[in-house]
């Protein structure tokens, strides 16, 4: 073997799904919504969401662009 080096790099990393979602999310800052509703109505959604395996943010983010349209 000969005493001259070489270095190695790592590997490029192939962007995945995950990172591209959260620079696109930091485009643009966020705003919060706050919507009173009852207890019970509460609990019904974060339950049924739980059995969606869905976040609730998501769900309703994704009723709130079913009703008025996605941002473009």
């Amino acid at each position: 073997m000969s005493g001259k080096k070489v270095p190695i790099s790592p590997r490029p990393r192939k962007e995945d799904k995950a990172d591209a979602w959260v620079r696109q999310r930091e485009a643009e800052p966020l705003k919060t919504l706050i919507v009173k509703i009852p207890a019970s109505f509460h609990s019904h959604i974060k339950s049924q969401c739980a059995l969606q395996g869905v976040n609730m943010k998501d769900a309703v983010v994704e009723i709130l662009e079913e009703k008025f349209g996605k941002q473009t």
